[in-house]
């Protein structure tokens, strides 16, 4: 045993340029360089090349590597490689020693350029509307989600909205790239600090979330993963990244939310509070005059906590929401973007609508804060926004007398008759809610309607199908002489005030 071992220790000491000198000379070297550093703050590279120098006797081997490579050979290297032969590790070897040649560096240097250009190609086909297209690049999936974790911004980006591209087309590309891993390379990749990167992912990660399959194959993943912490966290960067990063995830988190399959969780991680907040920060963007491009973020936020409180049980979502400000943020929106942008008025009334749903809080504080007015310069809008704005007027008059006082001294009966001329039947009928809950809670609001020329009003609809049952039943219950009572001190009042 011990004369073998010695034999040992004799073979690796023996030589001049055996490896222990090679080692110990490569230390030297390196001293050097480090009080040159020291000294004179010099820039140096490293390269641990001591395996390549030795044969596998153990002997110091040539300094001088292989030949360089012709192009021909490089490429059929790269060939073999990646085809994963069992000649790998040898391939590997001689591509390593050709790289100390500066030709060959340079060649494959230049093979970047060609994998970019290979990669436009797919980014290109990925872009057609052939289902065809889409199978036929199947293949490629497993490599592009290898490339996500890149180094070239350019290049990862390519391979993220060709990804992106082909999910959007093609079941059977989704369904490839599950098991391939893709949650989990997402949730990866959104660590990135490029902007151009993350936007990219989150186009990838909105496309897969849309897919008719989403809720139930996709959605439970994402909802396991990482992914939800980091859509908050890019969602309310304060746009440090950009708009576009935050518009993206927050159309993410608006898919997630619709497909209903885990709001609790999201609501526990804190989307309500991270969502309002976000709000308000886009309400001080537009006081101060900074409002381009806002509406393209906006409109999935409000879209999202609409939805949150549309749930069966929205009481926690609406405890998280108890802040007046985010009334005010509301309504500084709809003044905003009324003219420019009026979707975004139906998503706020939305959001609106749902706030004060069975919410007597939110009621009150859209009076307190004279809210109101706003609500009602909104009814001549026609369509959608006066149809959302007379269900919020509907919410807050159904809370009983005290809120239908408040609305009476508004002046809401002189806008109420303006509804009414309208042709549009599904307003008309909002407006006639409206009335009926006003006459049912303050009956001297009859009076005063009746004051107005209300009947004449009314008239115009009594021959129209859908509505006539609701004219009559309000004449006949609120309007009749006996049941009107005389016009009060307020009624007079508040025929006076501006709308």
């Amino acid at each position: 045993m011990f004369p073998s071992a010695m034999g040992m220790w004799g073979r690796r000491g023996r030589g001049a340029g055996g490896p222990e000198q090679l080692r110990a000379r490569r230390r030297e070297q390196e001293a050097a360089l480090r009080k040159a550093r020291r000294q004179q703050q010099l820039v140096s590279k490293r390269l641990l090349r001591e395996d390549s120098l030795v044969n596998g006797d153990g002997q110091a081997g040539e300094e001088i590597a292989a030949e360089p490579l012709s192009d021909q050979e490089l490429l059929q290297l790269l060939r073999d490689v990646q085809r994963g032969t069992d000649e790998r590790k040898k391939l590997l070897s001689r591509l390593r020693q050709g790289l100390q040649h500066k030709e060959t560096q340079q060649k494959f240097v230049s093979l970047a350029d060609v994998r970019m250009e290979a990669a436009r190609c797919l980014h290109e086909l990925s872009h057609s509307n052939d289902p065809a297209v889409a199978e036929a690049c199947l293949p490629a999936t497993s490599y592009l989600l290898t490339y996500l974790s890149g180094h070239s911004v350019e290049f990862t980006e390519l391979c993220v909205y060709t990804l992106g591209n082909l999910a959007v087309e093609s079941e059977t590309v989704r369904k490839q790239l599950l098991p391939q891993g893709i949650i989990p390379a997402l949730a990866s990749c959104l660590q990135s600090p490029h902007v151009a990167v993350l936007e990219g992912l989150g186009y990838l990660l909105s496309q897969l979330l849309q897919a008719t399959e989403a809720p139930a194959k996709i959605i439970p993943l994402v909802l396991d993963s990482a992914l939800p912490l980091h859509m908050l966290r890019l969602v309310s960067s304060n746009l440090e990244l950009g708009m576009g990063v935050a518009v993206e995830f927050a159309w993410c988190l608006h898919y997630v939310v619709c497909s209903h399959v885990n709001n609790g969780l999201l609501i526990s991680q804190g989307i309500v509070s991270t969502l309002v907040l976000l709000l308000l920060d886009l309400a001080s963007a537009v006081v101060e005059g900074a409002t381009e491009g806002l509406e393209l973020l906006l409109c999935p936020v409000l879209r999202c906590l609409s939805n949150l409180l549309a749930e069966d049980e929205p009481e926690s979502c609406k405890v998280q929401m108890q802040d007046e400000r985010l009334l005010v943020a509301v309504f500084l929106f709809m003044q905003r973007f009324l003219q420019q942008h009026p979707f975004l008025v139906q998503e706020c009334l939305w959001l609106l609508n749902n706030l004060t749903a069975d919410e007597p809080i939110f009621c009150s504080a859209l009076l307190t804060l004279d809210l109101l007015p706003a609500l009602l310069q909104l009814l001549p809008c026609s369509g959608t926004v006066t149809l959302l704005a007379l269900t919020v007027l509907c919410n807050v008059a159904e809370k009983g007398p005290a809120y239908c006082r408040q609305l009476h001294q508004k002046a809401v009966l002189p806008s109420l008759l303006s509804t009414l001329a309208l042709s549009d039947a599904q307003v008309v009928g909002q407006s006639l809610e409206l009335l009926h809950l006003l006459f049912l809670h303050l009956p001297e609001a009859a009076a005063d309607f009746l004051s107005q020329a209300g009947l004449q009003a009314l008239a115009q609809h009594r021959d129209n199908p859908p509505l006539q049952e609701r004219v009559r039943a309000l004449e006949e219950r609120y309007l009749q002489p006996a049941a009107a009572t005389p016009v009060s001190p307020i009624g007079a009042s508040a025929a006076a005030l501006p709308s």
